[in-house]
Formats: structure tokens, C-alpha cells, sequence
């Protein structure tokens, strides 16, 4: 049997009407349960990493990403995926974000995202063509945003309400065409009421806001671009918006704050890594089965 790349296996997912989940990786202990509960459940997903989780949590960095995803990894299953790597960080400080993408498609991860979304669009697209022209020489697709999905900023975020009922920050449809038209980029980010989950050291343990998605939004941005779309923060967000926006283009789901708060948990309560290990694996199982309704789902997008 072949190997399906990133960019093959986002198209049946697309064709299918269903999503990859998108499992990132704040501390590399996650990482064994998540593979575990993705292979019992016989789904298809993406381990991910992006620079915050070495930045603001404990990931290590690409290398160990990579070397613990080798000793893990069963390719019916999963894929390997580079997460955000901003243009500009969370502090809005510039990164010198190229030599870590080049980084990780030298190592071998099968997909990479670049985050320009805190730029201006011409510069946005810009930034990304860079990033697309180097991916592409080795077969690699890209993920890239359009938008602003709040959550991950240090201050203080404004009311949830407030931002859904205003479209403050929502990806807008004829900028998306724009961008992916010109950009080459394979995936979108897009923003359309999902929110990251917070990182401050004050606020990650707290619950995360009960978003939803305008399916109206996100179908004209779909119907602009036609190609696979990305929900970044995916936790939190009603079940029934999410089963819709499969629907409607959305090919992979991005999945932090439900399998990183149990870990913390487990791990603050009883100093065992087993244990919080324990409930990484419970909680990745419930959602693939019972909030993404996703099990089996490898059968369909790596066939």
C-alpha cells in the first residue's frame, strides 16, 4: 500500500464530510496516550506541536517532538504536523519563524503551518508564499490563517458574545479567496467564533468559553476557496455547530485545551505522569467517539 501524504489525506477527509482531529502537544508525555486512543479507536489524526507549547509549556521543541512521535507512530493513523509558527508571537514579538519551518520539513514532518494572521493581508500572503514556495520543493503542504482567532494574547480577551455578535476578527470571504489565490497555501485557518484556549500561567486551568461557529460565514468562506479548512480551537465549541461545520468545508480540528487540562490536573493531584496519562487517553477517547463522532474514521481517510 502506498503512503498517503498530508495534502491526499485532507482531500478525502474533505471529499467525505468529515474532519482530523489535530492533537497538539504541550508536554511530551501527551503524546503516548493520544497515539493510544487514536489507534483504539481506529481513527485518523494529526500529533502536532506548535512553538507556544515549547515557548509557554514543556514540548522541548521540533527534534524531541519528532524523536518521541518515531518511537510512537503507526502511519495508518497518524501523520506528523507542525502547528503555529507565528510571524508575530502572542507578546507581539517578531520570530524568526523560517529556520523552524525548515527545520521540521527537514526532519520529516509531513505538514507545516505558518501563522501570519497578525500581519496585514498583502503581508500576510506575502510571508506565506515564502513559506509555500520552500514546503513544496519537498512535497510538503501548508496550513496558513486568515483572521483572528482570539485567546492566546496576554491581556485580557473581550466578552465572548461581544466578539461573535460583532465578527470582530472573522475571516472575511472575498480576503480568503484573495489570499489562498495568491498565497498557493493548501489549508486555511479560519476564523468564524472559535477561540484558542488561554496560556497565561493565571488562566490556562480555567474552563474554557462554550464557543460556536457561524455556519453561514464559514460556508461563503468555503465556497470561495474550495479548499480543506481548519478550526483552531476546537474544545469548548457546541457539538452540534461542529458535526455541521464538517459540512461546510472545516477537514481538520484542532485539539489542546481537552487533553492538556486533564494531564495538569492528574499531575498537580496525585505527581503521578501515569495516572495523568491515564486521563489524556480518557478524555482523547470520549472525544473521538463521542464528541467528534470520528472512530473508525481512518478506514475512510487512509483507506
Amino acid at each position: 500500500m502506498s503512503r498517503l501524504g498530508a495534502q491526499e489525506l485532507m482531500m478525502n477527509a474533505l471529499r467525505a464530510g468529515v474532519a482530523i482531529p489535530s492533537f497538539n502537544t504541550p508536554y511530551l508525555p501527551v503524546m503516548e496516550p493520544t497515539v493510544r486512543a487514536i489507534v483504539d479507536t481506529q481513527c485518523f489524526a494529526f500529533i502536532t506541536v506548535a512553538r507556544v507549547e515549547w515557548t509557554k509549556f514543556d514540548a522541548k521543541g521540533i527534534q524531541p517532538v519528532y524523536d518521541e512521535y518515531c518511537k510512537l507512530k503507526d502511519e495508518k493513523y497518524t501523520r506528523l504536523h507542525l502547528d503555529h509558527i507565528p510571524v508575530i508571537d502572542e507578546d507581539n514579538l517578531e520570530v524568526d519563524y523560517l529556520p523552524r519551518i525548515r527545520e521540521a520539513i527537514e526532519l520529516g514532518y509531513d505538514s507545516v503551518m505558518i501563522d501570519g494572521s497578525r500581519l496585514g493581508l498583502d503581508e500576510n500572503i506575502a510571508v506565506v508564499k515564502k513559506v509555500v514556495e520552500l514546503a513544496h520543493v519537498s512535497g510538503i503542504p501548508v496550513e496558513a490563517e486568515l483572521g483572528a482567532i482570539f485567546g492566546h494574547e496576554s491581556g485580557p480577551l473581550p466578552p465572548y458574545e461581544e466578539l461573535f455578535e460583532s465578527g470582530k476578527g472573522f475571516t472575511d470571504p472575498a480576503e480568503a479567496k484573495k489570499f489562498v489565490e495568491e498565497s498557493g497555501v493548501d489549508w486555511l485557518s479560519v476564523a468564524v467564533g472559535n477561540i484558542h484556549g488561554a496560556i497565561s500561567a493565571a488562566k490556562k486551568s480555567e474552563k474554557k468559553v462554550e464557543a460556536r461557529i457561524n455556519i453561514g460565514q464559514l460556508d461563503k468562506i468555503y465556497q470561495e476557496v474550495e479548499c480543506p479548512l481548519v478550526l483552531h480551537g476546537g474544545t469548548g465549541i457546541k457539538k452540534n455547530y461542529i458535526m455541521e461545520s464538517f459540512k461546510h468545508g472545516i477537514s481538520k480540528i484542532n485539539i489542546a485545551t481537552a487533553t492538556r487540562q486533564p494531564y495538569e490536573k492528574l499531575l498537580a493531584e496525585t505527581g503521578s505522569v501515569e495516572k495523568a496519562q491515564d486521563a489524556v487517553y480518557a478524555a482523547a477517547v470520549h472525544l473521538i467517539k463521542d464528541e467528534l463522532e470520528l472512530a473508525g474514521s481512518a478506514d475512510i481517510i487512509n483507506p
